[in-house]
This record gives structure tokens, sequence and C-alpha cells, in this order.
């Protein structure tokens, strides 16, 4: 049972991620041509490759980078204790959130993630292998049994093996009573907000956000009560 487990020894996190180019014209004409093969069958008749690769550039982790990456850990105040890792250079981000797994702190730690298993765990996983790194072992799952890979969903836990089933954090949030993550922006404006906008700081405020909401929806699937942010 999810109550048994360590509450301390949880990481939550959250990514945000975005399109590679700013826009499909500065996309090379080779790698056009490859997201116009991997998408032809995802892409609706109406849609051209330009098209939707504005609007799903940034969902894979073969054309797309993490600007963001947001962790959260329960400190024993019962307070959940934030760090973000953002920036333009995803090497540099990916090798300071990499960093911390040398902590024995996080030795034997727990990722939980909303929907990780599908995107956060292997977006973060591949992105490492792309930058000519090893993904930390957390995230490392070749050869290993199910029960051994440390990895929490609670889209997974809501779940209970309806496998149709898709909710989103913003619904469970509310459906427990929940602050909501979506008071500023959503997912769907992310890539705008970082290229054309240039804020940044914004996207990391909205991203530490939903690890907030995470781990009360976490929480909550525990009966337990919320927790309070410590900055």
């Amino acid at each position: 049972m999810i109550k048994n487990i360590p509450i301390e020894k949880i990481l939550f996190l959250d990514i945000e991620t975005v399109p590679n180019h700013p826009t499909w014209e500065t996309v090379s004409e080779s790698e056009q041509k490859l997201w116009d093969k991997k998408t032809k069958h995802q892409r609706k008749e109406d849609f051209t490759a330009s098209e939707y690769y504005v609007e799903r550039g940034g969902i894979m982790a073969e054309f797309g980078r993490i600007i963001c990456i947001s962790v959260g850990m329960v400190e024993k105040n019962e307070t959940l204790k934030i760090k973000s890792f953002s920036g333009d250079d995803e090497l540099k981000l990916l090798q300071e959130f990499g960093e911390i797994f040398n902590s024995p702190k996080l030795r034997d730690v727990i990722l939980c993630a909303h929907n990780g298993k599908e995107f956060d765990f292997p977006w973060i996983a591949r992105r490492f292998l792309i930058n000519g790194m090893q993904p930390p072992l957390p995230f490392q799952m070749f050869g290993k049994k199910p029960w051994e890979i440390p990895h929490l969903d609670t889209m997974e836990l809501w779940k209970f093996g309806d496998y149709k089933s898709f909710v989103s954090l913003e619904l469970l949030a509310h459906l427990f009573g929940v602050p909501t993550p979506k008071d500023d922006i959503d997912g769907s404006m992310v890539a705008s907000i970082y290229h054309i906008e240039k804020d940044l700081p914004r996207i990391v405020n909205y991203c530490e956000k939903d690890v907030l909401t995470l781990a009360n929806v976490f929480r909550k699937m525990r009966q337990e009560d919320i927790l309070k942010r410590f900055e």
C-alpha cells in the first residue's frame, strides 16, 4: 500500500519541455523529413507536418528539450522543499540535476510524477543519453523486475487497473480539494511563453506549483493532510 511508503524517500518531480526550434522554418531540412516520417500516422489529415510541429514538437524527446525540472521532498516539519533546475543550456541543466543523486539522502529515492512513466521519466532518461550522459540510477530500468523500479505515478495509481483511463493532475487536484496549479498558465502555453515571450521564470513558477500539487494529491491518496511549501 502507498501509505506504507516512507514519504521522506519520495522525490516528487515535474518537467517542462519545448520544441528544439521556435518555428518550423528554423528546423533543418533533414530533421523536417524525420519529423514528417515519425508523425505521419499520428497527424490528422488536415494537419501538415509544420502545423503539427508547432503543436506537438515539445512532446517528443527526439525533437524537443527540457527547460525546467522541479523537484520536491517532504521535510520532517511536514513542509515541501522545492528546488528547480532551469535554463537554455539543457546539458548544464541535466548535469546539475544529475548531481543531486550523488547525495546519500537520495541513494534509495523513489521518483513520483503524474504520468511520469509515460512522459517525465523516459523524457529525462532520453535527454541524458542525447546529451552524451548516462541517466541517473533511478531512471535506469533495463534488467530490473517491475517491483524493483523505484517509480510512482499518480495517474497509474488512480487507474486501479483501468488502462483506458486518463486523468489530468488538475482534475485530481479538484477532486481532492487541492489548490489548482493552473491559475496562471497551462502546459499548452509553455512553448510560446519560452520561445516568444522569453519568460522562463514564469514557466519555472508554474512547474514548481505542479510539484506542490503532485505531492498534495499523493498525500490525499494516502488520506493525509496537504503540505505547505517551504521556500
